[in-house]
């Protein structure tokens, strides 16, 4: 089968789309606005002394693989019909935004240093990050009050793994206008930070150890259909712990005397899109894993027969108040999933 070429892609039904396989696709990052943020990510490494580039290439999702020193870019970035199939599917467009994609370019660079220089077995790396060979877990309990991890991705994402903590570290030493010595005076990540520019400063002349230019997972060798990726992204968010039925009647009610009330069922459903974002916006979760939860609280709403005892525009609020409260009770009980 011949590969589909960008610009026939916008005449594609998102069903067309969605049976096609990743290696159909005739993308390149050359031409497209990643290729002036990959610049803008080299100018930032320039201006800190470091001649080390990583080397990017298009793939399904992002990651840097372990051991080689390059970043996966996915897909859906490069044109922006993919980009709208990627936020039907999915509600959000991770690294759309110019601020997030340099955001995750600086994280991934951080990756791609610890692996060209093998970063992770040095004894103060160790010391300060931990253990970089420890296997990830499948979900993280965070503490979110502490200091000693810097704020940069949403979810704590530090505290996930000691690769990650470098690698967010890394990301807010880089960018030009985090202000970390000021932001994180008196926080004991600020000597990660220090150590970061102290180690940045010692192997800004030295030859990386690992110069391999390889790509893992090309999206030229990737035989899965669009529509497999997605069902399976989609599982990965979908797990969440059940919600009690005193949270719902608490915010609702079943009694006879709130018949002529709207149904909490329907109310949530009008609201659903703004809930969602609002809910995200202070949690840092996956509006798709949101969008699960809201949608077993409206089923449970309309089995329970609620309705809604208060004005609109209170139970607007504490609906998000609800919703918020039982992702934070989420991530905090150990459960909060590692990112693809």
């Amino acid at each position: 089968m011949p590969r589909i070429s960008p610009s026939k892609l916008d005449s594609l039904t998102d069903q067309q789309l969605l049976e096609l396989r990743f290696c159909d696709l005739n993308l390149k990052i050359a031409g497209t606005f990643l290729q002036g943020r990959i610049r803008m990510l080299y100018d930032e490494l320039e201006a800190r002394g470091i001649a080390f580039k990583p080397h990017f290439w298009l793939s399904s999702e992002w990651f840097s693989p372990d051991g080689f020193p390059g970043v996966a870019i996915p897909f859906y970035l490069t044109h922006s019909r993919l980009a709208r199939l990627e936020k039907r599917q999915m509600l959000e467009v991770e690294g759309w935004g110019e601020r997030q994609c340099m955001r995750i370019l600086r994280h991934e660079t951080g990756h791609t240093l610890e692996n060209a220089y093998r970063l992770h077995y040095r004894r103060k790396w160790q010391e300060l990050f931990g253990s970089g060979a420890q296997s990830y877990p499948k979900y993280y309990n965070p503490k979110p009050f502490s200091r000693s991890y810097v704020q940069h991705f949403d979810m704590w994402y530090a505290q996930s793994h000691p690769s990650e903590d470098f690698a967010e570290t890394f990301a807010v030493w880089l960018n030009p206008s985090s202000r970390w010595r000021t932001r994180y005076r008196g926080w004991p990540a600020l000597r990660k930070l220090e150590y970061v520019d102290e180690l940045m400063n010692e192997i800004s002349g030295q030859r990386a150890a690992v110069t391999s230019r390889k790509q893992i997972d090309p999206l030229r060798k990737l035989t899965q259909t669009l529509g497999e990726h997605y069902k399976q992204k989609r599982a990965h968010y979908q797990k969440w712990p059940d919600f009690y039925d005193n949270d719902l009647l608490r915010l609702f009610s079943s009694d006879v005397k709130y018949r002529k009330r709207p149904p909490a069922s329907r109310f949530l459903r009008e609201i659903k899109p703004e809930l969602r974002r609002m809910v995200a916006r202070w949690t840092g979760e996956y509006q798709y894993t949101i969008d699960q939860v809201l949608d077993d609280i409206i089923k449970r709403c309309r089995e329970l027969r609620l309705r809604l005892t208060r004005s609109r525009e209170l139970t607007t609020l504490e609906s998000i108040v609800m919703v918020t409260v039982q992702t934070m009770n989420y991530l905090h009980g150990g459960h909060h999933r590692v990112a693809l």
